[in-house]
């Protein structure tokens, strides 16, 4: 397989990835990008790979990690869905939209680790151990990251629920 040949069959996956890891199309076409020259570079080390998809995903999550020290990479689009939201009745058809624009937006506000672990978890269905292998971390490092993140989120989606105690 040539390089030409990968990206016309992968990029829109690879692209789909890093979206759903930024939180950010604009700036998974700029991962992805990047990556894809780095991996231009040296293809025939890659395509020499088992699975060299699997080795380009988890440049574009490396990438992406790195990324987040960089100036333009702090900045969350709070763009997304409407602060201000009004309750909608249940039947209203752009309540659905509202709220997956809503959690999109708290997505994109976790840190980066906590909001690549969901994405590996939830998009692409890999478990712990694959995330933590993927990761370079411990399986606990990565039950804590989605943890957390599960625990912010449900925290910023229900502002009036009380935590519970055990006890």
């Amino acid at each position: 397989m040539t390089f030409n040949e990968f990206v016309t069959a992968r990029l829109p996956a690879l692209l789909r990835y890093a979206t759903v890891v930024t939180c950010d199309p604009h700036l998974a076409e700029d991962i992805v990008q990047e990556v894809l020259l780095r991996v231009q570079q040296r293809w025939s080390r890659v395509v020499r790979l088992d699975m060299p998809e699997a080795y380009v995903k988890r440049m574009v999550l490396n990438e992406f990690l790195s990324w987040r020290r960089r100036r333009a990479a702090r900045e969350v689009p709070l763009s997304i869905g409407r602060l201000d939201r009004v309750a909608t009745a249940l039947s209203d058809p752009g309540a659905a939209v509202d709220d997956r624009d809503e959690l999109v937006r708290h997505i994109a506000a976790l840190p980066p680790r906590q909001r690549a672990v969901l994405a590996l978890r939830y998009f692409e269905g890999m478990a712990d151990d694959e995330i933590a292998a993927l990761m370079q971390c411990r399986e606990i490092t990565v039950r804590s990251h989605c943890s957390r993140a599960l625990a912010t989120l449900r925290a910023a989606l229900n502002p009036t629920s009380t935590p519970v105690t055990g006890g």
